[in-house]
C-alpha cells in the first residue's frame, strides 16, 4: 500500500509540474508572427563622369542592393543640390524636384543629371525604404563644371565613384536647405 501511495505521488507532482510548464509556454506565446520588416539596402552605381559642362547630362546608372526580401517594401528617392544649380531625372523622363519625394518601383534604374551652371555641382541622393525606423542610403556627386573649350581637352574620361561611395544614413536629416549658387 505505501508504493502505490508513493506512485501515485509521484504521479500528481509529475501532472502538476506538466500542467505548469504547458501553461507557462501558452501563456508566454502569441499568436503573431515575427516577420522581419527592415533589410539593410545599398544602391550601387557605375562610374560617373566628374567634368560636365553647362547643358550636359551625365548617365547616373544604379540599382538597388537588398539584404532581404519583404513583399511590402516601398522605397522612395530624393536629392538636395549643396551646390551648383542643375536638374536631376529619371529613365522614366520624370523630372524630380530638389526635396521632394519619389517612389522608386524598379530596383534596376538611371538618373540623369543635367548641369545647369558653369560652377562646381554636387548633389546628394537619398534612398529611403518604409521600415520602421526607416533606413536611408545616401549617394553623393561632385561635378566640375568647365567651358566648352576646356571639354574638348579632357582626356581622362575614366569616370569616378560618388565621393562617398555610398552610405547607410544613421541619423535621418531634417530641414535641409537648398543653396543655389548660380543664377
Amino acid at each position: 500500500m505505501k508504493k502505490r501511495n508513493k506512485q501515485n505521488a509521484f504521479a500528481a507532482i509529475f501532472s502538476a509540474m506538466l500542467a505548469t510548464v504547458v501553461a507557462i509556454a501558452l501563456v508566454s506565446c502569441d499568436n503573431e508572427l515575427d516577420v522581419q520588416q527592415g533589410y539593410p539596402f545599398t544602391v550601387e552605381t557605375m562610374p560617373v563622369p566628374k567634368r560636365i559642362v553647362k547643358g550636359e547630362t551625365v548617365e547616373i546608372r544604379c540599382e538597388l542592393k537588398r539584404e532581404g526580401r519583404f513583399s511590402d517594401a516601398r522605397y522612395t528617392v530624393r536629392y538636395f543640390q549643396p551646390d551648383g544649380k542643375g536638374s536631376l531625372r529619371m529613365d522614366d523622363g520624370m523630372v524630380l524636384l530638389p526635396n521632394d519625394r519619389y517612389p522608386l518601383d524598379r530596383e534596376v534604374f538611371r538618373l540623369y543629371y543635367t548641369s545647369e551652371c558653369e560652377d562646381q555641382q554636387s548633389i546628394d541622393i537619398y534612398f529611403e525604404d518604409n521600415s520602421a525606423p526607416a533606413q536611408l542610403f545616401l549617394l553623393s556627386f561632385d561635378f566640375n563644371n568647365e567651358k566648352k573649350d576646356d571639354a574638348e581637352d579632357d582626356t581622362g574620361g575614366t569616370g569616378r565613384i560618388p565621393r562617398t561611395g555610398g552610405e547607410l544614413v544613421k541619423n535621418p536629416l531634417v530641414n535641409i536647405e537648398t543653396v543655389t549658387v548660380c543664377e
